[in-house]
């Protein structure tokens, strides 16, 4: 991960995290970003804010948000699913934060537990007081640490709009980014449109992918892009040179039917997939036909948007079948939206319910796969 500007963080060779001035390295130091002792999930680039102490968080890297369509430019600068995450043994914490552009909700919680809620206005810099929940100091431990993430490590996700980090104060108490062991030990990439971006949930945090992963104990890196998921090539290289992820779920087929010819949808997606399979031919690939909505059940059978979501689904199940590789797994999307009252009254978007069901059927699918993973891992731990 890379941060643009005057200050750029690198890693000595004793390991230690330092502030290098006047340098821009391009080469991302770790799968995810740790600055000013925080770590920072699903973020590639924190792009320093002109004339003011503050960074962006940047779910694309510069030079591959500027090759996408203008819309998906718009899209990419979004920092929902982005976190900070950090640990201090400070019970009163401050952290100053701002919107970049009109605004969005912060979500806070101490490890899996909602703690609070923020909204951030565009233009101005907010300070959100966090103060330690008193109650866990009443509970058994082994019952509080029960969950994915220690019950030690603040977590501030935004919401969708592109935040701006400024500062965290700790009054003086240490602060640390978490250890791997404080946080799910598997990371699932997304990719697809508004509906995995989370629109139509209460927050883009209940969104179907969130919720499975919750499900799961899984890190989410979520790069939906909404209204544009459109599979560039440069996105596509992008996400097949990513290390960072165990497992990827694709949902790429509804932003391009009835607006790319199918030869074209055809060209984007196969490259996208066979970047994917080539880079990363052990790891699962999940990939699934387009969500069940007004076009799969128009009046009209020839609606363009009809025939071409028709188009599209069977050349996804065409792909899958001759590529025939042993880990990409192509789901049927009515078996993951099993209820069209599932969806809202735009009937593309999944309602908040929706969301919830469509999770829990994708955590169904994911679990194997999941629990596969978990097992090598353990047999690579124990030198078998």
């Amino acid at each position: 991960m890379e941060v643009k500007g005057r200050q750029r963080r690198d890693q000595g060779s004793d390991g230690e995290i330092q502030c290098q001035a006047g340098r821009n390295l391009a080469a991302p130091l770790k799968p995810m970003m740790e600055f000013n002792h925080c770590y920072f999930h699903n973020v590639a680039e924190l792009e320093e804010v002109p004339g003011m102490p503050g960074w962006r968080l940047q779910r694309f890297p510069e030079k591959v948000r500027h090759r996408l369509s203008s819309k998906g430019r718009s899209k990419a600068v979004q920092s929902n699913g982005c976190e900070i995450r950090f640990v201090t043994d400070s019970d009163r914490v401050r952290l100053t934060l701002s919107a970049w552009d009109e605004g969005g909700s912060v979500l806070i919680f101490k490890g899996d537990y909602f703690h609070s809620k923020a909204d951030v206005k565009g233009g101005r810099m907010q300070t959100i007081e966090l103060e330690d929940p008193e109650r866990f100091l009443g509970v058994k431990p082994e019952i509080l640490s029960s969950g994915s993430f220690s019950p030690n490590v603040w977590r501030v996700y935004f919401d969708r709009f592109n935040a701006v980090f400024h500062a965290l104060e700790a009054f003086g108490h240490d602060v640390r980014p978490p250890r791997p062991g404080e946080m799910p030990d598997l990371n699932m990439l997304v990719y697809g449109s508004s509906i995995t971006q989370g629109a139509g949930a209460m927050h883009h945090y209940t969104g179907y992918t969130q919720r499975a992963a919750r499900r799961l104990s899984l890190d989410v890196v979520n790069l939906a892009l909404s209204g544009s998921c459109y599979c560039e090539p440069e996105l596509a290289d992008h996400i097949a040179e990513k290390k960072d992820w165990d497992l990827i779920f694709l949902e790429i087929g509804v932003n391009m039917r009835g607006r790319f010819p199918i030869d074209v949808i055809r060209a984007r997606s196969a490259y996208l997939l066979d970047r994917i399979l080539e880079k990363h031919p052990a790891k699962p690939v999940f990939l699934t036909t387009i969500y069940p909505n007004r076009a799969t059940f128009a009046a009209d059978e020839q609606e363009p948007f009809t025939v071409e979501e028709k188009k599209t689904n069977d050349w996804l199940r065409q792909y899958a079948r001759d590529k025939n590789h042993a880990h990409l797994h192509l789901l049927k999307g009515s078996r993951i939206l099993t209820e069209f009252t599932g969806l809202a009254s735009d009937l593309i978007h999944p309602s908040d319910d929706g969301h919830i069901l469509m999770g829990e059927r994708l955590a169904g699918f994911l679990a194997p796969a999941v629990s596969r993973l978990r097992e090598e891992r353990r047999q690579a731990r124990e030198g078998r």
